[in-house]
């Protein structure tokens, strides 16, 4: 069972993309081009030959639900969605009902923040991952196997990938799997990986994983599905958070983990701002 979509509010003035009106799915899909962040918002409109999706500056320090910048967020980049080919819809317009990211899968992912080590291992070729480098994510050699297979029936077509590690210790992995339909990533999201009360292909040291009832509601995404677990005491040397999101086409999996326990602030910071750029 995923989490139900919210929509948050907006304490400045939006700037909307002129955009005759639609149903209210359209209307959604319009919004999804404004960052919903509780504080200042700062909005850019889109130019150049770009849909009403846009290219947006998102703020990368600010979360909802989340207190002030001395409480363990990490410093982002300013974040900028990528603009699409003229024409292409955004994945959640009235206009695209298969969910289709137009944008290259690569350009999505979230970029490392300041002070962050980049991991190589990550990167692929062509910056496309093969998929035992993700499944390796998985602990048991028959949850790879049968997750593998899974992929394989829902039709995968590419995982684009990046990782990550702080100064203290904390390490990041984001995988994006980019699938045919949202439907194909709905049908695969709740059965085959993510059942909210505890995962169904545990992660490399995390046996003990759990749905994490601490995760910020102010912090959802709207239109993207969130899956968020938290490994439990006793969890060993090393602590591992990790949350399943889907947006159309896409489905993500955000992986953090640190020796003496993941800290929630940073974590919470990752998953809400890549599910902005997929949303």
């Amino acid at each position: 069972m995923t989490e139900q979509r919210q929509t948050s509010v907006l304490s400045a003035p939006q700037v909307l993309p002129q955009t005759p009106p639609r149903p209210a799915r359209a209307s959604r899909g319009v919004l999804r081009s404004v960052l919903r962040w509780t504080g200042a918002v700062a909005v850019f409109a889109a130019v150049g030959a770009v849909t009403a999706y846009g290219v947006t500056r998102l703020e990368r320090t600010d979360v909802p639900g989340l207190a002030t910048e001395s409480d363990g967020r990490w410093e982002y980049p300013v974040l900028t969605r990528p603009p699409l080919p003229s024409g292409s819809p955004g994945p959640f317009a009235e206009a695209n009902p298969a969910g289709t990211h137009h944008a290259d899968l690569r350009s999505l992912l979230l970029p490392r923040p300041a002070g962050a080590e980049d991991d190589r291992a990550l990167r692929g070729a062509d910056g496309w991952l093969a998929r035992k480098d993700f499944l390796a994510e998985y602990a048991a050699k028959d949850d790879r196997a049968e997750l593998g297979q899974h992929l394989t029936e829902h039709g995968l077509r590419h995982i684009a990938a990046r990782g990550w590690s702080m100064p203290d210790g904390t390490r990041t992995r984001i995988y994006l799997l980019r699938f045919d339909t949202a439907a194909v990533v709905d049908a695969l999201l709740a059965p085959y990986l993510a059942p909210y009360s505890a995962p169904k292909f545990p992660l490399r040291g995390a046996p003990t994983s759990a749905g994490d009832e601490t995760f910020p509601n102010e912090a959802l995404v709207e239109d993207v599905q969130r899956v968020v677990y938290a490994e439990a005491r006793p969890y060993g040397g090393e602590q591992v958070r990790h949350a399943y999101l889907a947006a159309g086409d896409t489905l993500a999996l955000v992986v953090q983990s640190r020796k003496g326990g993941a800290r929630a602030v940073p974590f919470q910071q990752t998953v809400t701002l890549q599910g902005q750029l997929l949303g």
